[in-house]
């Protein structure tokens, strides 16, 4: 991302089904993902390689657990060994990779209690993630969207890439927000002028919606830069 550096996607569930919503019939590969900071996933994939994403089963005593107890229900060995050192040992990591970083920091290897009466591993995981993922009130957040569209033409490969970077202004007033709230007030006043003539329930993948919405988005630093 130009200005922001690199970051690692992930494929975000069935993107076929986009073939036909953005008229894109006939392409070759279509790839619709989830963009992170470098890092996210590999954390990310040992908590779901040993099992604390599952949600069709309760755990037991969770009214009694802690963070490190959670993570020692997924982890075997002994009861002596401390549980970053059972994830090191599984997942080949040291004591300095950014994964242990990561596990740490989200405080999963803390005494603190759960705090819950009862729940799923991923019910449980959820909760813990809250306690440090929640938006303090001084806190902003930032999205990051690429478009990437890669053609060949006359036997030449070319890319354009349209790409955007909102960021929040408070816990109250975030990018999410901003991005969610600001083309559906913008699309209901063009809607209220008469500028808007399609009816019933649509998408916005008409150019009568996307380029007015889109210029007046440039107004609230919502803007895509092409090159």
């Amino acid at each position: 991302m130009p200005g922001y550096g690199a970051y690692e996607c992930y494929a975000n569930r069935d993107s076929l089904k986009y073939l036909d919503t953005y008229a894109l019939d006939g392409i070759e590969t279509l790839l619709r993902g989830t963009l992170r900071n470098y890092g996210f996933c590999s954390a990310w994939d040992v908590l779901v390689q040993l099992g604390c994403c599952d949600d069709t089963y309760k755990m037991e005593q969770v009214n009694t657990m802690t963070h490190r107890d959670f993570m020692n229900a997924f982890l075997a060995g002994s009861k002596t060994e401390a549980p970053e050192d059972k994830v090191m040992r599984i997942f080949n990591l040291t004591k300095d990779s950014p994964e242990i970083a990561r596990l740490h920091w989200s405080g999963f290897f803390s005494d603190e209690p759960v705090g819950l009466k009862e729940g799923t591993p991923a019910q449980i995981l959820e909760h813990i993630l809250n306690k440090k993922w929640a938006l303090q009130p001084t806190d902003k957040d930032m999205i990051v969207m690429i478009h990437r569209f890669k053609i060949e033409q006359q036997g030449k490969v070319k890319t354009i890439q349209a790409s955007l970077v909102a960021k929040g202004d408070d816990a109250v007033h975030t990018a999410m927000a901003k991005t969610v709230g600001l083309p559906m007030g913008i699309a209901a006043k063009l809607l209220l002028q008469g500028k808007i003539k399609s009816r019933g329930v649509q998408i916005p993948t008409m150019s009568e919606i996307y380029e007015p919405v889109l210029e007046e988005l440039k107004q609230f630093d919502v803007v895509l830069f092409e090159h």
